[in-house]
């Protein structure tokens, strides 16, 4: 049965989910741009990454590899994947932690960390994407704030924040709280 049609009286956002967003994508959609990320439902342009978050993502990739090849683990470092942690959030976080092996996006369920470098963007790293990351329940949420040189480094999840934070000195060494055994030194980062 069809729902009666009721008058819009204001203009409201429509707010696309995951499935729409890609359907969008895989047909040129966003071809003119470089990047683009779903966030609550909007899309999100991302500006052009330069040589300093270039380097830290692509140092701090590495570094992670090096750690998790020494465990026994399946997790790897993934860059620049696309992440389903709701119906209407596809992130492109700068690293993801995760067992996934597959062709598609990186599921939620598969992921153990998610790191992004700050060089522009640590208002909304810090902000938007905390409490998207927070609300989706990833474990463990790390922000790399290439100008104040530290990792912001969070976990336990609640609600949209985490209850555990701590701020550790980009040069010094740090240790996953949430995937034992993880642990690197970050001064060539």
């Amino acid at each position: 049965m069809n729902s009666p049609f009721r008058p819009v009286t204001t203009p409201a956002k429509v707010r696309l989910r995951v499935d729409d967003f890609l359907l969008l994508n895989d047909n040129g959609a966003f071809a003119e741009y470089s990047k683009t990320e779903l966030l609550d439902g909007e899309i999100y342009f991302m500006n052009a990454q330069h040589s300093r978050h270039a380097r830290i993502k692509t140092e701090l990739a590495v570094e992670l590899a090096l750690a998790l090849r020494q465990m026994d683990t399946e997790l790897r470092p993934i860059v620049e994947a696309s992440t389903r942690v709701s119906d209407t959030s596809l992130p492109e976080p700068d690293i993801v932690v995760t067992r996934y092996k597959g062709p598609d996006v990186v599921p939620l369920e598969s992921v153990a960390l998610l790191v992004e470098v700050a060089d522009t963007t640590l208002k909304i790293d810090l902000g938007r994407k905390l409490r998207i990351y927070a609300a989706a329940g990833i474990a463990e949420y790390w922000v790399i704030d290439a100008e104040g040189k530290v990792i912001h480094q969070m976990w336990s999840p609640s609600g949209k924040s985490y209850r555990e934070k701590r701020v550790v000195a980009l040069g010094a060494r740090v240790e996953a709280m949430t995937v034992a055994g993880l642990a690197m030194d970050t001064a060539g980062i």
